[in-house]
């Protein structure tokens, strides 16, 4: 237990709350801030791609004791379901019994206020956090930018405000801040696929399923109800692109066309992509995070990510395990706690930022390549028989605590012993041979 302070955490959603629950039990009093209502209190839905919750984000909430609560609410993901145009094609995550999760974004935001309210840390909704004075760590709250605002002083402050933080915006403004974000061209779309009447799931429940088309993709991801949360990710504008698509017709000529498996399993289709609104992609990366011993920056308001490696959440899960490492180490010396905490997850946020983008030419593109698909069972068989000697990067990022930075590393390495693999003459017949297979351990001595 540290000396008792009051703190406030700026953002109630998924890292807020559990930045909340650890903050209690180290013995302070947290307030958590959100200029939003309660979540638990209102209809969640048409802006969400649902989670995959993994071996990073599970750690954290297990050193809590809260990972069995949302397990309840979680449905194992063991592959990936490649939806071709003509066919369909299942690639295993991880070794036997590893699997990813996927949850409903809305029930475990509203799960994980519950438990930090049980925690002790007392929440205030709709209430606007325009300004932070750094120095002394007090909030300016009030109903709009340019009306009154009443002080709230605190010991400390955690802004876990997401990718447009206000707590950030102050931060910004001092010599020496680093910031950039960066667009992508395209958004996405959220679409739904409901349960079959019974309750049971049209499609394969235990997988994440993929629509891989190049330049655009549809994804969709198990609900707890019978239903999949589909995402479509799409340009804004160009050929096939959201600005493209203009009335019913051609939303529903565009779909049989080019995801012809996927018409009889949204039948309202065209009204939730006319209903919900396209929304858009941003990698953020800024430094410092933190500001002497009484601000700091986690989660997105740090380090925003795009979704294609689903570890956004796992990644500010990761940030609160490696804050309270430090805690741990350090006590009550605030200062060393924040500056080491920084500088172990700087590195760490920039990897998995890269890894995200890359992530998307693999599940658009390559997942309906012939050469990427025998490349991921070549790696599979060889893991399988030298796991102390290749562990795939999806595993070392999804299925490890390792750090994202040398898993970046390690898998840039390990594509390059795989572009020599796969040049090997008639590699498409002999590639699960004796052959090949020294050929990989001939590599790995080389490099």
């Amino acid at each position: 237990m540290q000396t008792s302070l009051k703190i406030a955490v700026v953002g109630s959603g998924l890292v807020g709350s559990l930045l909340a629950i650890y903050l209690k039990k180290a013995g302070h009093t947290v307030h958590v801030y959100d200029r939003s209502p309660d979540i638990r209190q209102i209809n969640f839905s048409g802006r969400s791609i649902n989670l995959a919750m993994s071996n990073r984000g599970w750690k954290a909430l297990d050193a809590v004791g809260v990972g069995d609560s949302v397990r309840e609410i979680a449905i194992p993901m063991d592959k990936r379901a490649i939806h071709l145009v003509d066919k369909l094609n299942f690639q295993n995550y991880g070794q036997e019994g590893e699997s990813i999760y996927s949850i409903s974004r809305g029930k475990l935001n509203r799960k994980m206020i519950d438990l930090a309210e049980a925690a002790g840390a007392e929440f205030h909704f709709e209430q606007k956090v325009w300004d932070v004075t750094l120095n002394d760590a007090t909030l300016h709250i009030g109903e709009s930018e340019r009306g009154e605002w009443e002080e709230r002083k605190f010991d400390m402050v955690f802004g876990a405000d997401g990718a447009f933080s206000r707590i950030r915006h102050r931060m910004q403004r001092q010599s020496m801040f680093n910031y950039s974000q960066e667009f992508l061209n395209m958004g996405y779309k959220e679409l739904n696929i409901p349960a079959n009447s019974d309750g049971t799931h049209k499609l394969d429940k235990n997988s994440f399923h993929i629509w891989p088309r190049g330049e655009y993709m549809l994804i969709a991801l198990p609900n707890l109800d019978g239903s999949f949360t589909c995402t479509l990710f799409m340009p804004f504008e160009g050929a096939n692109s959201f600005e493209s698509l203009t009335d019913r017709k051609m939303v529903e000529d565009f779909f049989e066309k080019n995801f012809p498996d996927s018409i009889e399993v949204i039948p309202e289709l065209a009204n939730d992509f006319f209903k919900n609104p396209t929304s858009t992609l941003v990698t953020m990366k800024c430094f410092p995070w933190t500001f002497e011993n009484k601000i700091a920056l986690i989660g997105d308001a740090c380090h925003a990510i795009v979704p294609f490696y689903g570890q956004g959440m796992n990644a500010g899960f990761e940030d609160i395990t490696v804050l309270n490492e430090m805690i741990e180490k350090y006590g009550d010396d605030w200062k060393k706690i924040f500056a080491e905490y920084q500088i172990s997850r700087k590195p760490n946020a920039d990897a998995i930022a890269e890894l995200s983008y890359r992530n998307f030419l693999e599940m658009s593109t390559k997942t309906a390549d012939e050469k990427f698909l025998l490349q991921k069972k070549i790696e599979k068989v060889f893991s399988d028989k030298h796991p102390d000697k290749w562990i795939p990067l999806y595993s070392r990022v999804t299925f490890s605590d390792r750090p994202y930075a040398e898993a970046l590393a390690i898998g840039d390495y390990q594509n390059g012993i795989m572009e020599e693999v796969l040049r090997i003459d008639n590699i498409e017949n002999i590639w699960n041979s004796p052959e090949v297979e020294n050929k990989i351990l001939e590599l790995l001595q080389k490099k």
